[in-house]
């Protein structure tokens, strides 16, 4: 399996690593079925948190294959914020997993920019992790956080964070642009390591796992976690992994027009639509809607299970106040549009701007009808 360098660091991390949020799912023998397999295909990256199943998942992974534990890179992620609470945290983890020392502590989903101050405050819990970094217990520190990463790049240029972990998929490539175009470009400038969660989409791209992981692998990143929790999805995860053809600019371009889960609803913020003879930003009331709900509802319902695993998800990144808190302070919202059509011909996508219009001010201004 193709392995990349780990930011700065000297590690060199396999382009699959395994997620441990979704060993919760499954019993301790099919765990340890699962990671040793993983290892024995050449993957060298596994990955935790102290918060999933109040460390039940950390414990798994130190019964399955803490006897290998030099065959792995073995990352975690704390939720605390103080410095004692990261360094109780820690020892904790260290026992769960049955080992003296994780190359990689993540502060886990860092989702404000309060609480990245708390965790670089003097007493916050990055000051514990290089704590533990001096007295061995951690190699490198990094920090992780879901949806729309402006707080990831104010943490970049205020802490030399080696490593960042943010969403990436071509789904919510479209909901959070930020991240490709500034989180990334910002993250490589800083040479800290790229470690992409979530490539498909917590789910929502499993009829396209495929294109979905040969997207994301095809991302200027070290590692790309999946979530793994049954024998078939782990075979063809390394399938995918171990097949890699980078996708080219113009397959991109074709997966943005052709993808079914984009299909003529999500913006692909290409910007042809404007100007509106209204003053309408229409992109930004677009990305507004996706930092929302993520586009997800598009007021039809067609497919009862397709429309279930949605409304689990819409939500996910918990953004709709900051959403809603933006487009309040837009000068010209959508209410404003008279249904001209002038950008409906514009659009290369076929999207009803009209009437996505409707339903993003429906949602980010809070309406009582739609």
């Amino acid at each position: 399996m193709e392995k990349r360098d780990f930011g700065n660091t000297g590690l060199r991390t396999s382009v699959l690593g395994f997620g441990g949020f979704h060993l919760l799912e499954i019993p301790l023998v099919e765990a340890e079925i699962l990671l040793n397999r993983y290892l024995d295909a050449g993957g060298n990256y596994i990955e935790t948190a102290a918060g999933y199943g109040n460390g039940e998942s950390e414990r798994k992974i130190g019964r399955a294959v803490s006897h290998r534990r030099e065959e792995y890179i073995l990352v975690t992620k704390t939720g605390e914020r103080s410095k004692q609470g990261c360094l109780d945290s820690l020892n904790h983890s260290l026992e769960n997993m049955k080992t003296d020392h994780v190359d990689v502590l993540l502060m886990h989903a860092v989702g404000s920019m309060a609480e990245l101050d708390a965790i670089l405050a003097p007493d916050g819990a990055v000051a514990g992790a290089e704590q533990a970094v001096q007295e061995g217990k951690v190699r490198f520190i990094g920090i992780s956080m879901h949806g729309q990463p402006d707080v990831l790049v104010e943490a970049l240029r205020r802490y030399p964070f080696r490593a960042v972990m943010s969403t990436i998929n071509y789904y919510d490539r479209f909901n959070f642009p930020e991240i490709e175009e500034t989180l990334i470009p910002l993250a490589l400038e800083k040479n800290s390591a790229i470690i992409l969660m979530k490539p498909v989409g917590d789910g929502l791209l499993y009829r396209s796992a495929e294109q979905a992981f040969r997207y994301a692998f095809s991302q200027p990143v070290s590692v790309v976690v999946a979530g793994i929790n049954n024998r078939a999805m782990l075979e063809a995860d390394l399938a995918f992994a171990e097949s890699l053809v980078p996708m080219s600019e113009s397959e991109k371009e074709q997966l943005y027009r052709d993808a079914p889960e984009l299909g003529n609803y999500v913006c692909r913020q290409c910007g042809k639509c404007v100007p509106c003879p209204e003053g309408l930003d229409i992109p930004e009331i677009f990305k507004l809607e996706g930092y929302f709900d993520r586009q997800m509802a598009d007021g039809t319902v067609t497919d009862t299970a397709e429309f279930a695993l949605r409304e689990r998800l819409r939500f996910w990144f918990g953004n709709r106040a900051m959403a809603m808190e933006k487009y309040g302070a837009l000068a010209v919202k959508a209410d404003r549009c008279t249904g001209c059509g002038e950008c409906m011909s514009k659009c290369p996508y076929g999207i009803d701007i009209i009437r996505k219009m409707g339903i993003a001010d429906y949602k980010l201004a809070a309406k009582s009808i739609y």
